[in-house]
């Protein structure tokens, strides 16, 4: 039990150096912002308390919020992390329940590529990907002046955000443990 729960804070702390220290220096035109963070909250298993979920997800968006945003700059409010990656948290369980596949999940297995298959996490990962930048775009805009540019930054950033997670999950299970 202890060595899972270190296994877990080494990963919190891994993602999010990863992407204070990497992705936030990484930007297309303003378009293209990769958030592969959000993955830790994705892969959580499946019969993790919600108080727990809500509880991690609020520490992993804020230790994002609390980093400079690299060299783009463009400072997103504190706070804008954390809500979204708490509304994912929060959608979680429900997204889950409506992908659930036709043999219910196995207990003691998380949601990855490994146990349900891509096509399964594709969907989810987008679903939990979407929601996300939906919320973070809009929040950092707080306008509905400039929507369709907001909505292709979530669709770009979104699909970036997907083949990072794609490429991790591939990645680590090649890796022997």
């Amino acid at each position: 039990m202890i060595d899972q729960l270190n296994r877990y804070v080494f990963r919190f702390f891994l993602v999010i150096l990863f992407q204070v220290l990497i992705l936030n220096n990484i930007q297309f035109s303003g378009y293209i912002n990769p958030y592969f963070y959000i993955w830790y909250i994705m892969v959580l298993p499946f019969d993790t308390p919600g108080w727990a979920l809500l509880l991690c997800a609020f520490f992993l968006g804020f230790g994002v919020d609390v980093f400079p945003q690299g060299i783009s700059g463009n400072g997103s409010s504190l706070g804008t992390h954390t809500a979204a990656t708490l509304l994912i948290a929060f959608m979680r369980p429900t997204i889950l329940r409506w992908i659930n596949p036709r043999d219910d999940y196995e207990p003691g297995t998380f949601p990855d590529t490994k146990n349900y298959g891509i096509l399964w996490f594709i969907s989810y990962a987008l679903i939990m990907i979407g929601i996300h930048h939906f919320t973070l775009f809009f929040l950092e805009d707080l306008s509905l002046r400039d929507f369709l540019r907001t909505l292709l930054r979530v669709f770009m950033s979104g699909i970036f955000t997907l083949i990072i997670v794609l490429l991790w999950e591939g990645i680590r299970f090649r890796i022997p443990r």
